[in-house]
């Protein structure tokens, strides 16, 4: 009964519509009425009618619940007012339109640009987890940059399609507060935002084990996951569809037999998990390639015309051999 009745005031705070506020007062109100209720319940008043009270209640909002659509049509902030479009894939050959290729000088200060772009997957040579840590050691958002062979990369991220004006709530995203949006961006744009605009501290760690046929399968479930997404819009989940689950989903496209872990939900710990199941550059303990990965401040003291994917993954355990753009 506690759970259920938390249930409906979230679903208050974050889907009533009108001012921020009028969902909280609504929230307190229905919390307040029910512990009422379950006072009269435990003194034997009224139990019936407080009960079918209840449940008609719950019915309310689990058709609620169910009405809620995601949209493709609101005021969408300037980062995700795109919808990534795969305008052609044979396979072989990917034209993308709709990459994100911003330059950010602060959060809020930036020119927009959204270019097309054209890959051949038989040119795929490396992928790359990144983590950006926004929020304490045990969150990060997690992106994963794919790398060819003419030096270029290609970044994919699954975030929130923010509404204008804003912001992330990881309470929120378990009340279908967010619809989610597949961002394909350039990592001058993308990365560089994180440690340059928002001081985030990022890192980032070569994936092992991959051939060129096992990252083009990973690469094309990406190009999976933007078609639907441009079909049909999804909701952001916190718990079940984020920038963390995402990357397992489609990871398991070459390796099903990938374990369950808690840190795909304390996504902090995400490079940790990816060594102990061998997805990182073997024989360079944990704590090195940690240590090595991090890219903050070679992004901050780098120069304006170094080259920024070069620069970042210098010392980085397994890139040594990286083309340059």
């Amino acid at each position: 009964m506690v759970l259920l009745a938390l249930w409906v005031a979230g679903l208050l705070t974050y889907q009533l519509p009108g001012p921020g506020w009028l969902g909280v007062a609504a929230a307190l109100l229905w919390l307040l009425a029910t512990a009422w209720a379950a006072w009269q319940v435990a003194r034997g008043r009224g139990t019936r009618r407080l009960w079918a009270g209840f449940a008609g209640a719950l019915a309310l909002a689990g058709l609620w619940w169910l009405l809620l659509t995601p949209r493709q049509d609101r005021d969408w902030a300037d980062d995700v007012a795109q919808r990534l479009h795969v305008e052609s894939f044979d396979g072989r050959h990917v034209v993308l339109d709709n990459v994100r290729d911003f330059t950010w000088r602060t959060e809020t200060d930036y020119d927009a640009r959204w270019v097309r772009r054209s890959y051949d997957l038989d040119q795929l040579r490396s992928a790359d987890l990144v983590l950006s840590y926004w929020m304490g050691p045990a969150i990060a958002h997690t992106l994963i940059s794919f790398g060819f062979e003419d030096g270029r990369h290609l970044v994919f991220s699954l975030e929130i399609r923010k509404e204008r004006g804003e912001s992330f709530s990881a309470l929120g995203g378990f009340f279908r507060k967010f619809e989610m949006t597949l961002v394909a961006s350039e990592e001058t744009d993308i990365i560089r935002t994180r440690t340059n605009a928002r001081g985030e501290d990022v890192y980032l760690y070569r994936l092992h084990g991959m051939d060129r046929n096992q990252l083009k399968t990973l690469f094309a479930a990406y190009i999976d996951q933007a078609r639907q997404l441009d079909a049909a819009p999804g909701f952001y989940n916190t718990l079940t569809s984020n920038c963390t689950t995402i990357v397992f989903d489609l990871a398991r496209h070459i390796a099903p037999r990938l374990p369950l872990d808690y840190r795909l939900l304390a996504s902090g710990y995400l490079a940790e998990y990816a060594q102990e199941v061998g997805a990182l550059t073997p024989g360079v303990p944990y704590a090195e390639l940690h240590a090595k990965g991090r890219i903050t401040e070679r992004a901050l003291k780098m120069a304006p015309d170094d080259d920024f994917s070069t620069v970042i993954r210098q010392g980085i355990p397994g890139t040594e051999q990286d083309p340059q753009q």
